[in-house]
């Protein structure tokens, strides 16, 4: 059948619009490297950038092989627990899916294995990094894709059976990706137990600050501009115009979720910086940094669907979920480098509460709709919607944290009984770069330090 020039145009436009998102998420990835290079101490920032590109790398080969087909490989042998077709992008495209559909997912299953590398900086075996990488990536993070974003999954808001007659809404991913990549952390950081000297003989903190500002508010920006591909990218087309107006479309909801994507995280900056303030005495512009991120992760789920108002809400309370679950973690000897489990896991969490009270039923429609007239959704329980939405929202984090403690959990306890997880106590304080990468990441280090990795095995010797 011929396809008519202004579909063949409007086709156009939308496989460019996804493809700029896909590059956008990706610059996250560059982020992320500076994110927590910045984070870890000098010793360490060599291995924490390879990991980075490892989390890329692995990631890659594992969302084609399997990844793609658990989280979108609807047919006639189609469940809603995993998907069954697409292995290895095996007919694709077809109808349904293209490659820049591919290549946006792609670019989102790499960013939750670098999540999770965050929470177990500075203390890892390189192995390790392999191993969950390519789990977490190919297997893990894809069922739960499969839940949420395929048509056929079990929690899906666009399945034919709508959990409680709504489906969870988690638009860009506060549950998919975040929660599950801080979820992982947890456990990777739990089993592996704090790093050496974190906490000192009465379990009071000893302080451990990244050796580079500059780098963490370099990374703090380009995951900011990178969120800009995250959120409003995650519409997918951009030229699809609702029947009730004659001049809004899924362009005008585009530039709003930029918008609320935007209030969000800066609230949470914010209030992060006046917070730590008061708690700590000074200006912290590292706190402000994860503040500010804590936000972008909460209004993740529910940016296509609020109102601008709401966004400001959404991160003045991530904002204060985010210290309070730091303060926690301390009390706890709990040991996160970059707080990936107490950001991207509380903060996704209260992500997708936040949507089940605060969703607007007009957006709701116009994100899993289309516009459509006389389609009646449930929305925010605040708004007047109903528990329909919030009881979806509970579930879902519910059953994230669930699969990924039952999956991710044993993997990391596994490899800590093969004694492949953790490395020793000497390396850990020689630090991993010296120990294991064959030198330091900067040419001028102390001269009482080993400065090659000869250097290191003679002083062991």
């Amino acid at each position: 059948m011929e396809v008519s020039w202004e579909q063949s145009v409007t086709d156009s436009i939308n496989t460019i619009y996804l493809l700029f998102s896909a590059y956008l998420v990706f610059v996250m990835q560059i982020g992320f490297a500076m994110l927590c290079a910045g984070s870890v101490r000098a010793k360490n920032a060599m291995n924490i950038m390879l990991t980075n590109v490892v989390d890329a790398v692995v990631g890659s080969i594992s969302y084609y092989l399997f990844g793609f087909a658990f989280a979108f490989g609807d047919g006639s042998n189609s469940n809603p627990f995993i998907g069954t077709n697409f292995f290895a992008l095996y007919n694709i495209p077809n109808t349904s899916y293209d490659y820049s559909f591919f290549l946006y997912q792609w670019a989102f299953a790499i960013a939750v294995a670098g999540i999770t590398s965050g929470s177990i900086a500075e203390r890892t075996q390189f192995t390790a990094y392999l191993f969950f990488s390519f789990f977490l990536t190919g297997f893990v993070y894809p069922i739960v894709v499969h839940w949420v974003w395929s048509s056929s999954g079990w929690l899906s808001p666009s399945s034919s059976g709508l959990l409680f007659g709504s489906g969870a809404i988690d638009f860009a991913g506060s549950g998919v990706v975040h929660l599950v990549g801080g979820i992982a952390g947890l456990w990777g950081s739990f089993i592996e137990g704090p790093r050496v000297g974190r906490f000192d003989a009465f379990g009071k903190p000893v302080p451990m600050r990244g050796h580079n500002a500059t780098l963490v508010v370099l990374g703090t920006f380009l995951l900011w501009f990178g969120w800009f591909g995250f959120n409003p990218g995650s519409f997918d087309k951009i030229l699809v115009a609702y029947p009730d107006s004659t001049s809004q479309g899924n362009w005008t909801a585009v530039g709003r979720t930029a918008v609320t994507t935007t209030l969000a995280g800066s609230t949470a900056g914010i209030v992060t910086l006046f917070g730590r303030r008061i708690l700590v005495g000074h200006w912290d512009a590292l706190d402000v940094c994860n503040g500010l991120l804590g936000g972008f992760v909460a209004i993740t789920s529910g940016c296509s669907v609020v109102e601008p108002w709401a966004a400001i809400v959404c991160g003045f309370f991530a904002a204060w979920v985010l210290i309070g679950l730091n303060i926690l973690a301390l009390k706890l000897q709990f040991d996160d480098p970059l707080e990936a489990t107490q950001l991207h896991g509380g903060c996704g969490a209260w992500g997708l509460i936040f949507t089940g009270l605060f969703a607007k039923e007009e957006f709701v429609i116009q994100a899993y709709n289309s516009g459509e007239t006389g389609v009646v959704r449930p929305y925010g329980l605040l708004m007047g919607g109903g528990w329909g939405l919030l009881g979806a929202q509970v579930v879902e984090v519910l059953m994230i944290v669930g699969w990924v403690s039952v999956t991710m959990g044993p993997l990391f306890y596994g490899l800590h009984k093969l004694g492949i997880l953790r490395i020793s106590s000497d390396e850990e304080i020689a630090g991993l770069d010296i120990s294991r990468h064959g030198g330091y990441a900067y040419a001028h280090q102390e001269e009482d330090r080993p400065h090659f990795y000869a250097d290191y095995v003679r002083m062991q010797n």
